[in-house]
């Protein structure tokens, strides 16, 4: 062979042989303009509301990437039309090795993730940043922190915690680029339902209301999810370990008070340093943690499956988990 393809998750240094990536040629091969999102967490959510804030402005416009249409499979379709504008969710794994940067690059938020692919994190923020670094003089770089062009406030929209308020004010700095109407651009944020698996509120069963997110793999996100939530009487911890500092999120727990922890290996054995002080369940059974939380959340609690970690250690990915969780929880109650 002359040259490989590299999938995003092999990393760079494990290739001898000239390579390229499916990133590069959809970059190298697009005529259309691109607006490219990254940041440890909510790329997906923002990506998606810039994303249909443009659809509903009548502009041409396509989702790409992780979350959309697959890169190559575009530019190969018969459809494409170079008014489209292309909005592409981009990881650290795509950002590692690209050579090009989009007209549009927003960087949301950096902590550590992905340690163990990016060995350290410098390298981790490095590959975030090069969404900036082959830009042309004309490009345009949003960052945090973002200004707050339509004064939108937590009661403007039904996504949960601060975090989701730093997303949407992304979102409007883009749109607004775009020149899109401040009318539409409110409307569609009123309008937009959480994705899956990211602070989803599964129901209320038996007076408790269970909250699916699944998609915080990290001691920071899972942090996040519980400042924005408080009433937390059942949280769900553990996964692949990454090497990830609990430290912070032990404090955090203990603050608001969380009673009952289900600890899945194998980060669970890591994550508290204070066991005594918890109603401890350890499992690697879905059913069996779903059970515990029924039995010992309070009434008027919630039960939250957010978990710190990474889901490989007994999944296939977040959305198997969260499944899972959302449909033992559902059928308990029936």
């Amino acid at each position: 062979y002359d040259l490989i393809i590299k999938t995003p998750g092999i990393s760079k240094k494990k290739i001898t042989r000239p390579y390229t990536t499916a990133t590069n040629i959809f970059f190298a091969q697009s005529k259309n303009f691109i607006i490219g999102v990254t940041g440890s967490k909510g790329k997906s959510t923002t990506a998606s509301l810039i994303y249909e804030i443009i659809k509903s402005s009548g502009k041409k416009v396509r989702l790409v990437g992780n979350i959309g249409k697959p890169m190559l499979g575009t530019l190969l379709g018969k459809d494409i039309d170079t008014e489209e504008i292309f909005v592409i969710e981009l990881s650290s794994y795509m950002l590692d090795d690209i050579e090009y940067s989009p007209d549009i690059a927003v960087l949301l938020n950096i902590f550590p993730e992905h340690m163990d692919y990016h060995k350290g994190i410098k390298n981790y923020c490095e590959a975030k940043e090069n969404i900036f670094k082959f830009q042309e003089p004309n490009g345009i770089v949003i960052k945090s922190p973002f200004e707050n062009f339509l004064n939108i406030t937590k009661k403007d929209t039904t996504l949960l915690g601060k975090h989701n308020l730093e997303n949407i004010k992304a979102a409007i700095q883009v749109t607004k680029y775009l020149n899109i109407d401040d009318n539409i651009i409110m409307k569609i944020i009123k309008n937009f339902k959480p994705l899956k698996h990211r602070l989803e509120f599964v129901g209320k069963f038996k007076e408790i209301d269970f909250y699916d997110d699944a998609n915080a793999t990290t001691p920071e996100a899972t942090i996040i999810a519980i400042k924005t939530l408080k009433n937390i009487g059942t949280l769900f911890l553990g996964g692949t370990d990454r090497g990830y500092n609990f430290k912070e999120l032990e404090r955090v727990i203990l603050k608001y008070d969380i009673k009952n922890i289900v600890l899945f290996p194998d980060s669970g054995e890591r994550i508290l340093k204070k066991p005594s002080k918890y109603n401890i369940l350890k499992t690697n059974n879905m059913k069996k943690a779903v059970d515990f939380a029924f039995a010992n959340t309070a009434k008027g609690k919630i039960c939250l499956l957010s978990m710190a970690s990474p889901s490989y250690s007994l999944w296939k990915n977040f959305e198997e988990k969260g499944n899972l969780f959302q449909n033992l929880v559902k059928k308990f109650e029936n």
